[in-house]
């Protein structure tokens, strides 16, 4: 008897059968949640209960009602009845309707719910194969909808569940992609019972829709291969198909982009490259007292605090070093916000304290802290025009790495502060207990959920620090080592 396809296998079989395959055959090989992932499972779990509560008198239905046969039917026909997490098993398929909803006359309506913006390719993709279940079940179904989350909304006070969510009927569009659902489901049901997985080169299909973590399919590749191409995206899989697999070996036909170019001269002369005369103009912005700052945010699809969004970046944490003039020790300054209040208005009194009226403030990744500085403006509107003379100073030092001024192989193809400060200094993340800014923001909410000891927040509040400060004393090392090489 082939294995039950579920409503996930089936997504995980849309973007890759070969994934499919190792679900069912090699499950070991498929890594388990990391936190971040988890995270957004209890995200998930929690959009949930704030969209139940817009359909009183509902029933949570427990699996193993669903998953039998006897008594399926007569449940479903106690009229007028809104059930959540229906599992419905027919067929050899599985799935679990997040709110089945009786119209009132004879049809039953499928409401998804997710945790995004927007309706995705893949949602619709997920009420078909829902809607199948339902119908192989004995079921007529109605209208098809995805509740997703509104970002427009702001909250203040309780949380207000009607405007939280947007509800958008998603009927024509599921029905577009029916046609070929029945043989979608036959191929993937003979893949989960073949004795060997089917072949399938990488492609995009592997981060699209969702990262796949299998390190199998790429163990062949060695380092500094063709895929590190800077924005490549499917140029780079063609080129790999057709026997290129390092950056050196592009055929002089293929068309590239300028930074595609730089990377193709760096892997041929085996060093990086340096344009000395971008690099001293963009040095040449820097005014000092130079200030180099960072911001550590988080961000909740449920918000926490009033006055915020979905998904809005809070900001919880900041580090800031000040170089007064060239060759003078930094000075350093840091907020960590504690407790579990809202930590926007300390975090901006503190950060004015501490910026000074003149002199350029450094960032990674401008357009990031500007936003965030924006937010506390609209937040603080007393405050908008020191926001709007400290985002004049702002200067960008992705800037020189994005427009591959210089380049280095071992960043891969990325200008990430991760990718760079390695390849220009030597310092690296690697050995820090918070190397990472989603295990910051993750760290961060459960020093915020009360739950650690003592011992085990004072731990978290100096990797906290650690982490932030080597953000910032970073980007002196990388300007001190600019201006060398210009």
């Amino acid at each position: 008897m082939p294995p039950s396809l579920s409503k996930s296998r089936y997504l995980n079989g849309l973007q890759c059968l070969k994934y499919l395959w190792f679900i069912i055959h090699q499950p070991d090989a498929v890594p388990q949640p990391d936190a971040q992932t988890q995270h957004l499972f209890d995200q998930g779990h929690l959009v949930q209960e704030y969209a139940e509560k817009l359909f009183p008198g509902g029933i949570r239905v427990p699996e193993s009602v669903f998953r039998g046969t006897g008594d399926l039917n007569a449940k479903l026909l106690d009229k007028g009845k809104t059930f959540f997490e229906a599992g419905i098993s027919a067929g050899g398929l599985y799935s679990r309707v997040d709110i089945l909803q009786y119209d009132g006359v004879d049809k039953w309506d499928i409401i998804e719910v997710k945790s995004g913006t927007r309706v995705k390719e893949e949602n619709i993709h997920d009420v078909s194969f829902q809607k199948l279940c339902c119908e192989r079940r004995g079921l007529s179904v109605g209208r098809c909808f995805l509740m997703h989350i509104n970002n427009k909304y702001v909250k203040q006070g309780d949380i207000d569940p009607s405007q939280l969510f947007t509800n958008e009927d998603i009927t024509g569009q599921v029905k577009e992609v029916e046609a070929g659902i029945e043989s979608r489901i036959r191929e993937m049901q003979s893949i989960m019972q073949a004795d060997t997985p089917p072949a399938r080169l990488p492609g995009v299909h592997c981060n699209d829709p969702y990262e796949c973590h299998i390190s199998l399919c790429w163990q062949a590749l060695p380092e500094n291969n063709i895929l590190n191409l800077y924005r490549g995206n499917a140029k780079a899989f063609d080129l790999l198909y057709d026997g290129t697999c390092f950056l050196r070996d592009i055929p002089d036909s293929v068309k590239l982009t300028g930074p595609q170019e730089v990377q193709k001269w760096c892997d041929l002369h085996g060093s990086a490259f340096t344009d000395k005369p971008a690099l001293a103009e963009f040095l040449k912005s820097l005014k000092y007292p130079v200030h180099y700052l960072d911001f550590e945010t988080f961000q909740a699809a449920v918000p926490l605090f009033d006055g915020t969004r979905p998904y809005q970046q809070v900001p919880f944490q900041f580090s800031l070093h000040i170089v007064d003039k060239p060759g003078a020790m930094a000075w350093h300054f840091g907020f960590l916000a504690d407790g579990n209040e809202d930590p926007r208005p300390q975090f901006f009194n503190e950060l004015r304290k501490v910026i000074g009226r003149q002199g350029s403030i450094v960032v990674y990744n401008q357009s990031f802290e500007e936003g965030i500085l924006n937010d506390l403006a609209a937040a603080y509107p007393e405050h908008q025009t020191w926001v709007g003379q400290v985002c004049t100073r702002l200067v960008d030092l992705l800037q020189p790495f994005r427009n591959f001024s210089y380049y280095h192989p071992d960043q891969q193809g990325s200008a990430s502060i991760k990718k760079v400060l390695p390849a220009l200094t030597g310092q690296s993340y690697d050995d820090m207990d918070i190397g990472k800014g989603d295990q910051a923001s993750l760290a961060y909410l459960d020093m915020m959920s009360g739950k650690m000891t003592a011992e085990e927040k004072s731990r978290t509040r100096t990797a906290l620090e650690q982490y932030c400060a080597l953000d910032t004393e970073g980007m002196i090392w990388i300007v001190n080592k600019l201006k060398e090489l210009a």
